[in-house]
């Protein structure tokens, strides 16, 4: 996931970071560093005490260069994923829609990335991917269905 990223977005620099925040798992501090600079990012930890099941508490660590404790947040990442979950059956545990094959889940997953970037309209009638230009009109679905990528 990490290298796809790395591949994905632009280059940081050590005046123009990335950031990155996380749960509690490790695994990203010995991660990140083989892709990114540790000048280049920004990487901090939330970390959620837990007493009864029930959240009592957060620690939010800097890892890796200045990230600001006010700004270690994980609710971005945890609501998208809440949606996915509400809008991609075949991400429910215990459904009889789950995939069988990757493809067929990487397929389902991407149709959605696409309607949730380029039709899902969000501040004043403007979709994500016309917010980034890349389009300039929120997108139908007989455009998606009957267009033809010119090469």
């Amino acid at each position: 996931m990490i290298e796809k990223l790395s591949e994905r977005v632009k280059t940081p620099f050590p005046e123009d970071k990335i950031e990155f925040f996380s749960d509690g798992n490790n695994d990203y501090t010995s991660v990140l560093p083989k892709y990114f600079a540790k000048p280049c990012m920004n990487y901090g930890q939330l970390i959620k005490i837990r007493e009864g099941g029930r959240v009592v508490d957060k620690e939010r660590r800097a890892i890796y260069g200045e990230a600001s404790p006010e700004n270690i947040e994980t609710t971005d990442i945890e609501n998208f994923n809440g949606i996915l979950r509400e809008r991609v059956g075949r991400l429910v545990r215990k459904t009889k829609c789950f995939s069988k094959l990757r493809p067929r889940l990487e397929c389902s997953i991407e149709l959605f990335q696409f309607y949730w970037n380029f039709m899902n309209e969000f501040k004043k009638g403007k979709s994500p991917a016309m917010m980034e230009g890349l389009t300039d009109h929120v997108w139908t679905w007989h455009e998606f269905l009957t267009w033809h990528p010119s090469v």
